[in-house]
């Protein structure tokens, strides 16, 4: 059997699973429909913390949902907030931090996320870090929105202080349909 390649959010998670440990303190900046929310929510455990966000309160009333149905909604705080916002919400550092730009599955594509409130929250996410922490980023530049933010988040990380962060990307070079590219981001011990 051949090896699977797999999915940018496959190998964040794949990344992920390392510093998720019980009682860690995840953000998960673009919750969607809750999948990765309800992951990160199941890696903390019972002593552990998620903190998501979303603009649209369709996404958050669904990860509510899948978070309640799961039995796991303790661990979270929900926040219909852009994700540029998340250091004026989050108290406390975090462990990792997800992001997985684009639009809500399911819903219409005029709302997707933004180069200028990505980069923003970057950097914010960047401040949240504790030492040794993972940030990973999923871009989707299969649309203009998103080959937006993806040609931006590649000049920001090239220029990231490599004696304060290592910063890797992870993408697929000879397939034709622009499939999802994974910036990891691991801020120095």
């Amino acid at each position: 059997m051949a090896p699977d390649f797999r999915s940018a959010r496959f190998w964040a998670q794949s990344m992920l699973e390392e510093a998720l440990t019980e009682g860690a303190v995840a953000i998960d900046a673009t919750m969607g429909n809750g999948h990765d929310t309800l992951w990160l929510c199941q890696r903390v455990g019972a002593t552990g913390r998620v903190y998501g966000f979303d603009v649209q309160q369709d996404a958050v009333d669904r990860t509510a949902v899948r978070l309640t149905e799961n039995g796991v909604m303790d661990r979270a705080t929900l926040f219909c907030a852009g994700h540029e916002t998340m250091a004026e919400h989050v108290p406390e550092q975090a462990d990792v931090i997800v992001f997985n730009l684009g639009w809500l599955p399911g819903a219409a594509h005029g709302v997707t996320t933004q180069t200028e409130t990505t980069l923003k929250a970057v950097n914010a996410a960047l401040t949240l870090l504790k030492p040794a922490a993972l940030l990973t980023i999923c871009v989707y530049p299969g649309h203009e929105e998103g080959t937006r933010e993806w040609h931006a988040l590649l000049e920001f990380c090239k220029h990231l202080d490599p004696m304060r962060f290592d910063c890797m990307l992870k993408t697929y070079m000879n397939q034709p349909n622009d499939p999802p590219r994974l910036f990891a981001i691991r801020k120095r011990p």
